[in-house]
């Protein structure tokens, strides 16, 4: 969470040339993730993975009885409640001999068998399973882990690895195995799901998104696993991909408030506030009490100079959250920029007693400061300023002129040369940025 150059949204908002995702936003992905393993992982546990099943007279195929028409209908049953159809999957879940009696014995003919046959990498993998169905899949992965080392050509043995990590939220840890599952067999829909959400779990999110569109696209009606990939287009800056996916979305729910915001978000990110704003109009008016909703309505009139308007909806986010640091920031901007100096000292000052890491409040208390001639006080909040984000020329130019002030002109021309530094960069960065053709430019 950091502060975005261009759009203006202070440490919790996403970098970038769009960009209100909003702490809810942002506190939702861990929530998002965790739920979707712990819902994903009840259906797997009805298994222990999925190593070959034909390699050895010692173990056996079972279905999983919960893959219904693939994968994605699966996980749409996880999340959703819906129960998925039973199948024989095509790749059947290995399984011990002795798992029916009971896993404590089967775990106990398990390590008997690797004991008695240490360099035989199906013992391994037929191990890993029957502790992965006990839950113990740090120890499964060991297992798999040893079975590997022994025969990486085992069939399966990436995609049963793969699953262990995910069931315990090492979503990083799975991507490698799941990747080396998908190119072993490009069809597996499981080894695709379980990669695209690995990788939104491990915040890789064009790769997330990459994946789950092949998934969504064969499984239109898989709308939970679309938000998933709406969210992974979002977070990867991808906003024409999340536009699409969240439309569809708000088509399906249009009274639910977040669908709104994101794509509210995806369409700023576009440049196409004006039509960000009605989405964000519409999440207020569906829900008009839920958190950050105006706030990001009032940052986008904010943004737009409508300040009346801001003003009216960052209020209305204080009347739900008097203590909404970011709301009290902006509406302290707003009266700054208005020349209410008197009005927006008490409001940035509260901001940063809130918070310490909103940058704009301590700027413009910054500014506030100087004006009342307060200029120790000046010269801590935009040295603050800096601190957090010394890419912004704003903050350096102010305090250029509070060392003016003080009769100080070599630190000011410090500042000021960092000014025309950073200027001449951002111009630099965007030469860079015209001279390449766009994908769209005649070939």
């Amino acid at each position: 969470m950091f502060q975005p150059r261009g759009l203006g949204f202070d440490l919790q908002f996403s970098r970038g040339r769009g960009g209100i995702i909003s702490r809810r936003v942002f506190s939702c992905l861990n929530g998002r993730t965790s739920k979707i393993r712990s819902r994903y992982t009840e259906r797997l546990d009805a298994s222990g993975g999925a190593v070959n099943a034909n390699e050895s007279s010692r173990i056996n195929s079972v279905s999983h009885g919960t893959m219904g028409r693939g994968v994605a209908v699966a996980l749409l049953a996880l999340l959703s409640s819906v129960p998925g159809r039973a199948q024989n999957p095509a790749q059947g879940v290995a399984q011990v001999q002795g798992v029916q009696p009971g896993l404590i014995e089967a775990e106990k003919n398990g390590r008997l068998a690797v004991q008695q046959n240490p360099q035989d990498a199906l013992a391994h993998a037929s191990l890993g399973v029957v502790l992965s169905r006990e839950g113990k899949y740090g120890e499964a992965v060991s297992a798999y882990k040893k079975a590997f080392s022994l025969d990486p050509t085992l069939p399966g043995i990436h995609l049963n690895w793969g699953i262990a990590e995910f069931k315990q939220g090492r979503f990083a840890e799975a991507v490698p195995p799941l990747t080396a599952a998908l190119a072993a067999d490009p069809g597996s829909a499981q080894a695709r799901t379980l990669l695209g959400l690995s990788c939104y779990g491990a915040k890789q999110f064009g790769e997330a998104s990459k994946h789950l569109a092949i998934v969504v696209k064969l499984q239109p009606e898989n709308m939970e696993l679309r938000k998933v990939l709406a969210q992974s287009c979002l977070l990867a800056k991808d906003y024409p991909c999340a536009e699409s996916e969240f439309r569809q979305i708000v088509q399906q729910n249009p009274d639910s408030a977040s669908a709104h915001v994101l794509m509210g978000e995806a369409l700023d990110g576009l440049g196409r506030t004006p039509d960000a704003i009605v989405e964000f109009q519409a999440a207020a008016k569906v829900s008009p009490r839920e958190p950050e909703v105006n706030f990001g309505l009032g940052y986008l009139y904010w943004k737009s100079h409508q300040y009346k308007q801001a003003q009216a909806a960052f209020r209305d986010e204080l009347a739900l959250d008097p203590n909404h640091a970011q709301s009290l920031a902006y509406l302290g901007d707003i009266d700054m920029k208005q020349d209410n100096f008197e009005q927006a000292l008490p409001l940035l000052e509260k901001a940063v007693h809130q918070r310490n890491d909103i940058r704009i409040a301590y700027v413009d208390l910054g500014a506030v400061l100087m004006q009342q001639k307060r200029y120790p006080d000046a010269m801590a909040a935009l040295e603050h300023a800096i601190k957090l984000d010394p890419s912004q020329p704003d903050a350096h130019f102010r305090l250029g002129r509070l060392h003016q002030a003080l009769g100080d002109n070599p630190a000011a021309e410090l500042e000021f040369a960092k000014v025309r530094e950073l200027h001449e960069k951002a111009d630099e960065d965007l030469g860079s940025k015209m001279s390449k053709p766009s994908d769209s430019s005649p070939q």
